[in-house]
């Protein structure tokens, strides 16, 4: 393969689906140049035409539904039936950006409250940012680049799009179907950048806004080589943790851990990873949690019957089963799976009292694998959630709300769930990560908030 080709292939199997160009950073050098030329001499587009173009494109996105689902399937390796549900929130996000054009407005600042300001009138108005670099992950190819494109369409910001190299064919089809809702092209670009060229555009002084998903390593790297004045917004991970409580549900409770900690084989942010359980209920959650488990299909993910699929790339499976091994080398009882299945496949695995130390409890996992640890005290189970240098959603299950709100007002992170798992999430709630989890708050109106600036005027009257 040339070094100037991307070879996509399927997660599942590593057959080849496609073949696209990279680009030259030269080509991505005069987009950079048109886009800071639209910005500065205000060739903003409409409101009403960004609110209409927006709206024009879910609508081909929801004709082409089952395609797009296929897309993220096929290169993501996200199971068909979650691939779907996928779709339909990238979908919901456009309507979601398009609808949110409404509420860009700006208030009036009272003047009066001091002499000093007495005889004038403020106001703000939002207005773009500027040129938007969104550089994207794999997990989600679809709906983390509407959650980085469609709030830059909607405010007025043009924006280059970089995918991740594994998974571009979700990201192209979206700015195309962007093209044939009208948006001129000059608003959206696709970039597939090398390594090196996708931090030298992200560190271009002529970016207003990057955002980033991705690895924390990256993520804050990138950040400490931004140019002066470019503000940004990270999403990274974490190691999410849940407590269940001596009262908590475990019918309702079980499956819903299985699918926060198993949805797209547990490739996701906020997945599930460290369960902290009431030493009387360790029994009993062991034996459902590894039966529920085991029963889940490893499979195709273009098949509708499969449950998890692939990893992204064989080296992630190598990695988690490096990880899991270490675990058992030093006590650690598997409970279920901890096998390599295939080149791409990793079982499903439940953990059993894994050293604080090991890499499994100290590190987000990104593979089908959640940990069991027994506690005696509350105090101890929250301290050991929060302990760890990254914060995200977390969860508390029990049957007494009051008991599990006081919990969750000292549990770390940006969001807590009560009886529902860590990775639920709306498109339109706010999705922040805190210590090295992220920067900013991502959700599609929280974004086009951090693409915006409310810029100021202020009236000197006559008689001031």
């Amino acid at each position: 393969m040339s070094e100037d080709m991307i070879t996509v292939v399927r997660a599942f199997d590593r057959t080849p689906i496609a073949e696209l160009q990279r680009t030259s950073f030269g080509k991505v050098d005069l987009w950079l140049d048109e886009m800071v030329r639209l910005h500065r001499e205000r060739a903003w587009l409409p409101a009403h035409e960004r609110r209409a173009i927006l709206l024009r494109l879910a609508e081909l996105m929801r004709a082409k539904r089952d395609d797009l689902a296929m897309t993220i399937a096929l290169e993501g390796g996200k199971p068909l039936v979650d691939a779907r549900v996928e779709a339909d929130r990238a979908i919901l996000g456009v309507e979601l950006a398009a609808n949110e054009i409404e509420r860009l407005s700006g208030t009036q600042i009272p003047m009066d409250l001091s002499p000093a300001g007495a005889g004038r009138i403020a106001f703000t108005r939002p207005e773009p940012t500027g040129p938007v670099v969104a550089i994207s992950a794999f997990n989600h190819p679809l709906n983390l680049i509407v959650h980085q494109v469609a709030p830059a369409i909607a405010t007025g910001c043009p924006v280059i799009i970089k995918p991740a190299d594994v998974t571009p064919l979700s990201a192209k089809r979206f700015v195309e179907l962007a093209y044939e809702a009208g948006l001129p092209e000059a608003w959206c670009r696709l970039t597939l950048l090398d390594i090196p060229e996708a931090e030298k555009l992200a560190t271009d002084p002529r970016v207003a806004f990057l955002s980033f998903i991705g690895s924390a390593k990256v993520g804050w790297y990138l950040r400490s080589r931004l140019a002066p004045g470019t503000r940004c917004a990270l999403e990274h991970g974490g190691a999410a943790p849940v407590i269940l409580l001596p009262d908590a549900d475990l019918n309702a409770a079980i499956p819903l851990l299985v699918k926060g900690g198993y949805y797209h084989s547990g490739q996701v942010c906020v997945s599930v990873q460290r369960i902290f359980t009431r030493r009387s209920l360790i029994p009993e959650v062991e034996a459902r949690l590894s039966e529920a488990v085991t029963a889940l299909n490893v499979g195709d993910p273009a098949l509708d019957t499969t449950d998890a699929g692939p990893l992204i790339l064989p080296r992630e499976v190598d990695r988690v089963g490096a990880w899991v091994s270490e675990a058992v080398d030093s006590g650690t009882r598997v409970l279920a799976g901890g096998d390599i299945i295939s080149e791409t496949c990793y079982a499903p695995t439940v953990l059993a009292e894994p050293p604080a130390n090991a890499r499994v409890s100290t590190a987000e996992i990104f593979g089908p694998v959640t940990c069991l640890y027994s506690y005696d005290d509350e105090a101890e189970a929250i301290t050991r959630a929060n302990a760890l240098p990254f914060a995200f959603q977390s969860a508390v299950f029990g049957s007494d709300i009051d008991r599990a709100l006081a919990i969750a007002d000292r549990l770390a992170g940006s969001a807590v769930m009560i009886n529902d798992h860590t990775a639920f999430r709306t498109d339109w709630m706010p999705f922040a990560g805190l210590r090295q989890s992220g920067l900013g708050t991502g959700g599609i109106g929280h974004t086009m908030a951090d693409m915006s600036v409310n810029k100021m005027t202020v009236i000197r009257s006559a008689a001031a």
